[in-house]
């Protein structure tokens, strides 16, 4: 298979897909591979790294997407991506289809076979390509949030942790999973009151159980949702449904209530935000401010760090890729039922019953070759 990897084009997006090992092991199972000129550069891997791992440097984004059988990106893709994809190339990458009808019809459009790394299951029935990037987000939004807080930007002044004498701030996070339990360990140890709320009984008992004094678990109602968030200098959106348009916990109505200055850090907002003010932003204009709450709405959070992410990404999708390649994606779903779940569209179909329910849209089964 001739796998090709172009540079990414979103705004201040820094990571590549693959590193040179990826180039190396695909090689070594008879691929090629394809990587764009500068590809990655800001995640400092230089193309002389890559030409000696094996691959071809090609020297323009649509030559990438001409040669390919298999495209590895990063972030979902752009409108002057879409528009060169082929009937049938695979488009192997974060999507995030719940979040934009837009980016759903074009892809169905396209006829590709779009495999998102958000969707794709592992054994226990965790998403490991979507897990390293949770972590990442988790530990940014609380480095984010506490940079937001100040003055200067418009936050209300307050130091995370607090001084002897003078209370740290209180931080509320909503959703306990991956990216809720990095944010309250980071909070806890800069030594802010953290509150950590989730629907799963049994998960917030785990985490009582292993945080930090300062971390307190609170079972996620709307009630509870709006006493907290109240009182809170920092909120953070961390709630996930795999495939899935994220809930909605704080209304616009609710800012009225907060404390002028406070901040909100959507980390949900790739699956549409978790707040109803939320609304996509940048690294290069990364706030807003609504009814004085200070809003932090960015898509590719770990795209600022880029060599941290790349590593911890590729780390976890090369398997994978090298499946697809070596298999194609029919066997390869048909082999692995958790892979099967991040083929979003094949041909024009929605084949993930997540994503077609989230934008009322017919849900098509994947056929794949050896499934019954």
């Amino acid at each position: 298979m001739r796998v090709g990897v172009p540079k990414e084009v979103k705004p201040d997006e820094y990571r590549v897909a693959m590193m040179p090992v990826g180039v190396e092991l695909l090689r070594k199972a008879g691929h090629e591979v394809l990587i764009e000129t500068s590809a990655g550069i800001s995640s400092g891997f230089p193309d002389e790294d890559y030409e000696k791992a094996g691959a071809k440097i090609v020297p323009s984004h649509q030559e990438i997407f001409a040669q390919a059988d298999m495209i590895v990106k990063v972030k979902e893709p752009q409108p002057q991506e879409i528009s060169l994809f082929k009937p049938g190339q695979i488009v192997f990458t974060y999507f995030h289809f719940a979040a934009s009808s837009e980016l759903t019809q074009a892809c169905l459009e396209s006829e590709i076979v779009a495999i998102a790394y958000e969707t794709i299951k592992d054994k226990k029935g965790t998403l490991p390509l979507l897990t390293p990037m949770s972590e990442i987000a988790g530990k940014m939004s609380i480095q984010e949030g506490a940079k937001y807080l100040e003055k200067p930007m418009m936050g209300r002044g307050i130091l995370l942790g607090g001084v002897p004498g003078v209370a740290p701030a209180h931080v509320v996070v909503l959703g306990g999973g991956v990216v809720g339990t990095n944010a309250a360990k980071v909070a806890a140890g800069l030594g802010a009151n953290v509150v950590i709320m989730d629907v799963n009984l049994e998960r917030l008992r785990y985490l009582d159980d292993v945080m930090p004094a300062n971390v307190h678990t609170i079972y996620s109602d709307p009630q509870t949702i709006r006493d907290q968030v109240y009182q809170a200098d920092l909120v953070i959106g961390a709630v996930l449904i795999p495939g899935a348009k994220a809930p909605r916990l704080v209304t616009k109505a609710d800012l009225v209530k907060m404390k002028n200055g406070s901040v909100i850090v959507d980390v949900a907002i790739d699956q549409g935000g978790c707040i109803e003010t939320a609304r996509p932003t940048t690294h290069h204009q990364p706030t807003y401010v609504v009814d004085g709450v200070v809003h932090y709405c960015v898509t590719n959070m770990p795209g600022a760090v880029g060599r941290t992410s790349t590593i911890a990404l590729c780390n976890a999708t090369l398997p994978y890729a090298l499946k697809i390649a070596n298999k194609g994606y029919e066997k390869a779903a048909a082999d692995d039922s958790g892979l099967a779940e991040g083929i979003n569209m094949v041909a024009g179909r929605m084949t993930n019953a997540a994503v077609a329910e989230s934008l009322h849209m017919k849900h098509q089964p994947l056929r794949t070759k050896g499934a019954a």
